[in-house]
């Protein structure tokens, strides 16, 4: 037996993304965005409201990153969704964060963060609140590699959100192989 919990914004996994751009003023702002993934092959979509100040930096500068949020850096990456950057404009450097220019885009990445998606604005709907950008660039920080020099998800320690239990749980355990274990049904 199934138990109906009516329309809720509850899937599994759902990534845990901190998305980062710089203010008119040079100053980096980042949010925690949960409602966000790949909606073409080199296009990233989310659903982020226009009163954030992370959402106004993006419209002006027309470029932002997305990090993973990761298990080492839990705490910080949940304070930037806390606070907002409306109200506390260094909140990136009270989070602990450091931030280097991004080399494709005009967008801050955060050092601690070792994997981030660099884009810029396609199109932002303040009605529905979806924000489309470009992907121009994945990077990722060598120690997160395996030796194949992927990105190693063991390594990287990505978390994810609960909705329904409010919390943060950590990835990495590979239970398959995608494009093959399947291939025993055929």
């Amino acid at each position: 037996m199934r138990k109906n919990f009516g329309p809720k914004p509850a899937i599994y996994p759902m990534p845990v993304l901190i998305l980062a751009a710089y203010g008119e003023d040079g100053v980096p702002n980042a949010m925690n965005a949960a409602w966000g993934g790949i909606s073409e092959e080199t296009e990233i979509s989310m659903c982020i409201s226009p009163e954030h100040k992370t959402t106004e930096n993006i419209l002006a500068r027309k470029a932002f990153t997305v990090s993973m949020a990761t298990a080492d850096y839990v705490e910080a990456c949940d304070y930037v969704g806390l606070v907002s950057g409306n109200e506390v404009p260094d909140k990136v450097a009270r989070a602990g964060f450091h931030t280097t220019k991004s080399q494709f885009v005009d967008a801050p990445l955060i050092d601690e963060l070792p994997m981030a998606v660099e884009c810029k604005l396609i199109s932002y709907d303040p009605e529905s609140c979806r924000l489309v950008g470009e992907i121009v660039n994945v990077s990722a920080q060598e120690g997160v590699l395996n030796a194949e020099g992927f990105v190693d998800p063991a390594k990287l320690r990505p978390i994810t959100y609960d909705a329904m239990n409010h919390t943060y749980l950590v990835l990495g355990e590979i239970v398959g192989n995608a494009f093959a274990d399947g291939m025993n049904l055929k």
